[in-house]
């Protein structure tokens, strides 16, 4: 069974092949990274951990049976009990349930291990499934989505209250977990 786990520097070998694997998928949906984000990851994945440790961002993988990396889930920005979520799935888990069982995962994390309120996400106007997951995860349409905001794409911000989420009523935990 898939867990999610925070992001920990022996992830890298496993994040690099997902990343790798999925590059071509992935540009059907956001814009590709570049040649520059595979070459350079190792120092990529080093400033993701100094991020992690400041505590402005958590970062979070799911990982399979056998170690293999299936989706990155990230929140961003960790400010006044709010945060933007990212995230994304390998293509052989797409389809089945995996990306929203995992956002629905992040929101709770979010309440008990970062002491979250809401938050944020964005989805270009050609990524359905990833507007589909938002929704099946409880977000709602907040407004359209500057381009800028999103790799040069249009797409739609969602919000996610998670005031009503178990534990949310005692504001979570303050640590960084």
């Amino acid at each position: 069974m898939p867990e999610l786990q925070r992001l920990r520097a022996d992830h890298a070998p496993a994040v690099l092949a997902f990343e790798r694997e999925n590059r071509a998928y992935f540009a059907g949906f956001i814009n590709d990274r570049g040649d520059d984000f595979f070459t350079r990851y190792d120092e990529r994945h080093r400033a993701l951990m100094a991020e992690q440790d400041a505590g402005v961002c958590a970062f979070h993988v799911l990982v399979a049976d056998d170690g293999a990396v299936l989706g990155r889930f990230n929140l961003y920005d960790l400010e006044d009990g709010t945060a933007a979520l990212g995230y994304r799935v390998a293509q052989e888990a797409a389809g089945r349930g995996v990306a929203t069982a995992s956002v629905r995962e992040i929101c709770r994390l979010a309440v008990d291990r970062y002491g979250l309120r809401r938050l944020r996400a964005a989805a270009s106007d050609a990524n359905i499934p990833s507007q589909r997951v938002l929704l099946k995860a409880g977000f709602v349409s907040v407004g359209p989505a500057e381009p800028s905001e999103l790799g040069g794409k249009t797409g739609t911000w969602y919000e996610r209250d998670l005031t009503d989420l178990p534990g949310a009523s005692e504001g979570g935990t303050s640590g960084q977990g």
